[in-house]
């Protein structure tokens, strides 16, 4: 596996000044009409081209990869005009951190209820050697490898947990996230290239499901709100007759108990106001 080397080279100033001389030499001496300048001529002119063919340009946050018919020889980081091998291919390559959109994917959760999801992923190449010679067209195989994580990370968890136990999609967001980083990580490693985040711009249930899973999530919270009402309804019953048996306000049966139960639990869970009946006789 390849791996970046920085790359000897000489300033691109000193450089073109050579070149300037020999071009200039060449030019001068053609201009002679006898063999022996004319020969020395087109050696300054071939010496000029030879320097002209190392010359490069490494612009701001942006590696040049040198190679010389076929065989790497390094990077260049620094930006700046240089002088490198003569009759090299350089290959640009860009430093600056890049945004990746995914597509909205249909995907099944861990229940098999199909979801529509999409991210994005923030990255940057930190080795230009691995992401040119190591994968083809590293840019494609960072769109391919960030979906095929995607899927693979909602498919290991339910969209949603109305009762808090355990991890979901929509619940877990920042947990979800860190997770796709470190599985995108894990693959987009031998391509050089560093995920600096991502995280999850969609996520809905899919169309064809979308309405029955709005009725489920209506009818669990439902249940789950039903649940705390009734738990705290008699909870408070309780208070209620221990405090006026314990203050001895009234003698309670348990025939009375039970219909003074009643009536608070009905006053306490009904979704509607209570319309109180006053009883002017006595219970039996």
């Amino acid at each position: 596996m390849l791996k970046e080397k920085q790359l000897s080279y000489l300033n691109g100033f000193v450089a073109l000044l050579f070149f300037i001389a020999f071009a200039g030499a060449g030019v001068y001496l053609f201009t002679i009409a006898t063999p022996l300048p004319i020969i020395l001529g087109a050696i300054s002119c071939v010496i000029a081209f030879v320097i002209l063919t190392g010359l490069t340009i490494v612009q701001p946050n942006q590696a040049a990869v040198v190679t010389f018919f076929g065989k790497y020889l390094g990077v260049i980081r620094n930006s700046g005009f240089y002088m490198v091998t003569p009759f090299s291919t350089r290959k640009k390559v860009s430093l600056r951190v890049r945004n990746f959109n995914s597509a909205r994917l249909k995907v099944n959760d861990v229940n098999g209820n199909p979801i529509e999801i999409a991210t994005v992923v923030v990255f940057s190449v930190i080795d230009s050697a691995k992401a040119l010679f190591e994968v083809d067209e590293y840019e494609t195989f960072v769109e391919i490898q960030s979906e095929t994580a995607l899927r693979h990370v909602a498919s290991k968890y339910p969209y949603d947990q109305l009762d808090g136990s355990g991890f979901s999609l929509r619940g877990n967001t920042e947990e979800i996230a860190q997770e796709l980083t470190n599985e995108l990580q894990n693959r987009l490693a031998i391509a050089g290239v560093k995920v600096i985040e991502s995280r999850l711009t969609h996520l809905a249930y899919s169309t064809e499901i979308a309405s029955a899973m709005l009725q489920r999530q209506q009818a669990d919270a439902i249940l789950s709100a039903r649940e705390k009402i009734v738990d705290g309804a008699v909870t408070m019953v309780q208070m209620a007759i221990q405090r006026l048996q314990d203050e001895s306000v009234v003698e309670l049966d348990d025939e009375r108990k039970a219909a003074m139960i009643n009536n608070l639990l009905v006053a306490v869970v009904s979704d509607r106001s209570a319309q109180p009946i006053i009883n002017t006789s006595s219970l039996y």
